[in-house]
This record gives C-alpha cells, structure tokens and sequence, in this order.
C-alpha cells in the first residue's frame, strides 16, 4: 500500500453506453412504426439517428473503458432491429405493398427482397461477432448501417420528389436486394477505423469538409443516397481492380 487513495469508478457508467445502444435500438423502433403510420421521411431519418448513436455507443464504451460481452451482445442485437428489420419493414410498406396493384407476382417478387435484405442482415452480424480475428482495417461485406443507410436515404428520396409507377418501385426494391447480397459478400470495405482524429492534414483537406456539408444542404436526399451507393460500390470495383492488376501481373511474368 502507498498510501494514495483507491479511484473508484462508479458502476453507473456501464450503463452510458447501453444507454446509447437503447437509443438505437428505439429509433430503430420508431422507424417502423413510422413506415407503419406511412411517414416515411420520419422512418428514414430514423434509421440515420440509429446509425449515429451506434457509432457513439462503441467509442463512449472505449474511451471510459466499459467495454463489456454484455455490451456487445446488446449491441448487435439493436443493430439488427435498427439495420436488418427497420429497413425491410420500411421497403416493405413504402414499395412492396403498392406492387400488389400491378399483380401478385410483382408483390411475391418484393416481399423476396425485403426478406433477402433481412436475412442478410442477420447473416452480416452473425459473421461479424464469430470473426474475430479479421482485419480492423477492413469490413467484410457491406456493414448493415451502410447498407440500411442506401435504403432510407432511397425512400427518402423517392419520397421527397414523388417517384412512383412500376418502374420506381422495382428499382427500389432491387437496391434493397442488392444492399443486401452486399452485405453477404466478401467484398472488403474500409472500416476508417486507422483514422486519427489527432493526425494533422493539409489545409486543403481541411477546406473539403465545409464543400461537403453545403453540397448535402443543397441537396441532402440525393447526396446522402449517392455517398453510400458510392461506398457499396467501392468493394465490387476494388476487388475488380485489383483482380485486374493480378492478371495484368502474370502476364508481365508470361511474357518475360
């Protein structure tokens, strides 16, 4: 004993993070009561404030060191009502229920997506907590906030400018199927978890963040939507890339 006085931390902080995960977890609840009610712009914005409080609840738990099993069990369970249920139940009260006035094969065809999306929410996050050795750097598959994030951000869009008819709908529901398929790929997408918010940048890049938020001021609902259309595609068009680069590489060695 050196005489200092024991810091005791105070067992109430465990529960800052679940806390943030319950919050999630009812905003994910919200979202589909939403999309029940019909108000689909609430639904979306929903599943944006779930997205938001899942990235804090993680950080909070590290930095006052209240990591815990049962905190990561909890959280993965939120994530999949917020990310895998919330959204399926969003494309499907948004597109799949008026796909039954044009036949019941258009409604068969729809309900298949929305479910594909949820299975493979599910199958995502399974994955995800039995792979634990895997690269901090990068996800494999399309993380399900990502992948719930393209399909809010697509109701939300389709909502905002009135996109209805045949045409809209299947192209709604076939980006709900491909989010998806995403998300049981092995496609690798950076996780930005190397990123320090300490490390300096250039000024230049500095001066990105103000262009960003006014371009989505202008338009939020089209670049949100953009951005994680961009992020899904960046797994498929790397991997593309570099299985090109491969190729081109044992050419190189052929002809030598």
């Amino acid at each position: 004993m050196d005489g200092r006085p024991t810091r005791i931390r105070r067992k109430g902080i465990y529960l800052l993070p679940n806390l943030l995960t319950t919050g999630a977890l009812f905003a994910g609840f919200y979202a589909i009561v939403a999309a029940i009610d019909g108000n689909f712009r609430s639904a979306a914005w929903s599943i944006f404030a779930a997205m938001f409080l899942d990235g804090l609840d993680g950080r909070v738990a590290r930095l006052t060191s209240t990591s815990s099993e049962f905190g990561k069990e909890y959280d993965s369970l939120s994530d999949m009502v917020s990310f895998g249920l919330a959204p399926a139940i969003v494309t499907y009260q948004w597109g799949v229920a008026r796909l039954a006035e044009y036949g019941e094969a258009w409604r068969g065809l729809g309900w298949l997506a929305a479910f594909l999306y949820c299975a493979a929410a599910a199958f995502r996050l399974a994955r995800f907590n039995a792979n634990t050795g895997q690269d901090r750097r990068f996800f494999q598959g399309l993380p399900s906030p990502s992948a719930a994030a393209i399909v809010a951000s697509m109701v939300w869009l389709a909502t905002h400018y009135e996109i209805e008819g045949l045409v809209g709908l299947v192209a709604g529901i076939t980006i709900t199927a491909i989010a998806g398929l995403l998300m049981m790929s092995r496609f690798a997408y950076w996780s930005f978890k190397d990123i320090n918010p300490g490390e300096r940048i250039r000024f230049a890049r500095l001066l990105l963040i103000p262009l960003v938020i006014i371009v989505i001021a202008v338009a939020p609902q089209v670049t949100i939507f953009a951005l994680f259309v961009i992020y899904a595609a960046s797994g498929p068009g790397a991997w593309a890339w570099h299985r090109r680069r491969a190729k081109r590489a044992s050419a190189r060695v052929g002809t030598a």
